[in-house]
């Protein structure tokens, strides 16, 4: 056999030894061909276009490496599982009402609806007693007048108080849909006063509390004043205002910082202390956030009830045009209550839904705050994912102490085959 000449190939197709490629001719690392088979898989070149964060073009989309994909918190009701934003508070308020309108707006509705009747019957007799005013001619008959006058403008005050009395039973009493909402779980409303039967006597009792405490500030201020213009004179006046200006800041500031204890002795099962102390620890180091959240709202509803009041006057106006077009005492009185009846009836709607919305409102600070300090979302997360306690509250004793062990039923787990069981 002979050898083959020099320059020239093999017949195996190597190459002889003097016609070796030369120093930089070489194929690249990764594209070498692999002896009897195709070349080998090298990945695709950046051509320096690419940004560094960026994938190169055909390859699958995804997070850079090295960092973690962001999952968004579940959101299986009215807001997500996380601390809210001002949006997310007042969205949620909304959805709330709607998807619970017979619990929250029916008993907002008998609320409002026993104010409205005893504010008509207040309105009624104070017209008629300034009507029999005008008639006085002596002082004797102007101090008999003035008994009824002055016993009428007490019911006035009683009303507003009893309104707020009542106001702060059922701000704890709404917060039960309002929590049951965070779960998309419908409350009906036998089912509502079902749940919050346990917490009305301590209700009740806050109640109580609120409203005195607030009373006695009042007559406090009031007092303090006479007694300095009775001294003084009018030169009182540079003491009377910053002091009643002092008094109602520090009123506002008390009264944020206790307005979540009704949904706490709710929620939480809570006595009229407790649930006290509850909201003043859960109100620490954000009076700012809530009293900016309260403000909003509060004219928010009050520029609705404005807007709703305005063509209520301009009806009741032309009713009375037609009514009475030759207006005599007794063609007043009829007018003046049928206008009184149409326009506490309006009064009483608006402000159920708004006495609704502002509940809400307080129901949802109320899961925030815990959601920020105590983890409340980690809890509502497991109970979605469980689905314990259906017809419970969001959030109380109950659902917080339940199935906190694993594995449940003692160790043991009787769905899967014993030898893929997770070890104890």
């Amino acid at each position: 056999m002979s050898q083959p000449e020099h320059g020239q190939n093999p017949p195996g197709g190597q190459p002889a030894w003097g016609n070796q490629p030369q120093w930089g001719n070489q194929p690249q690392w990764g594209n070498q061909p692999q002896w009897g088979g195709p070349p080998g898989w090298a990945p695709p070149q950046s051509s320096g276009q690419n940004h560094p964060s960026q994938a190169a073009p055909g390859w699958p989309p995804g997070p850079p490496y090295g960092q973690p994909l962001y999952v968004a918190p579940p959101k299986p009701g009215v807001i997500p599982l996380r601390p809210l934003q001002f949006g997310e508070i007042l969205d949620g308020s909304f959805q709330t009402i709607r998807r619970n309108a017979a619990s929250m707006f029916g008993s907002a509705l008998i609320v409002q609806a026993i104010g409205a009747v005893f504010i008509g019957i207040v309105t009624v007799g104070m017209f008629q007693l300034s009507t029999s005013l005008e008639s006085v001619s002596s002082e004797a008959e102007l101090a008999d007048a003035m008994g009824p006058f002055l016993a009428f403008m007490a019911g006035t005050l009683g009303v507003s108080v009893l309104i707020g009395f009542l106001g702060s039973v059922l701000q704890g009493v709404l917060v039960v849909p309002v929590s049951r909402s965070v779960l998309n779980r419908r409350t009906g409303f036998k089912q509502m006063w079902k749940l919050a039967g346990p917490g009305i006597l301590p209700l009740l009792g806050v109640a109580a509390l609120l409203t005195l405490g607030g009373l006695l500030v009042a007559a406090a201020v009031i007092g303090v004043a006479i007694l300095l213009f009775t001294a003084m004179g009018p030169a009182a006046l540079l003491i009377v205002l910053p002091l009643g200006l002092g008094s109602f800041v520090a009123f506002v500031w008390i009264a944020l910082k206790l307005m979540l204890a009704p949904a706490a002795i709710v929620v939480e099962k809570t006595g009229v202390f407790q649930g006290l102390l509850r909201s003043w620890r859960l109100t620490k180091n954000n009076w700012w956030r809530i009293f900016g959240i309260t403000l909003v709202v509060a004219i928010m509803v009050g520029i609705i009830a404005q807007i709703v009041q305005i063509p209520v006057s301009l009806a009741s106006a032309a009713i009375g045009g037609v009514v009475a077009p030759h207006p005599d005492p007794d063609s007043i009185t009829s007018t003046l209550v049928l206008t009184t009846v149409i326009s506490t009836a309006i009064g009483a709607l608006v402000g159920s839904v708004t006495f609704a919305f502002q509940a809400s409102v307080s129901g949802l600070i109320y899961m925030d705050l815990r959601m920020r300090r105590d983890g409340l979302d980690v809890e509502l997360m497991r109970l979605m994912e469980t689905g314990s306690d259906p017809d419970g509250i969001p959030g109380g004793p109950s659902t917080l102490t339940r199935n906190t062990t694993w594995p449940p039923d003692g160790g043991q787990f009787p769905s899967a085959p014993p030898g893929q069981r997770p070890p104890a």
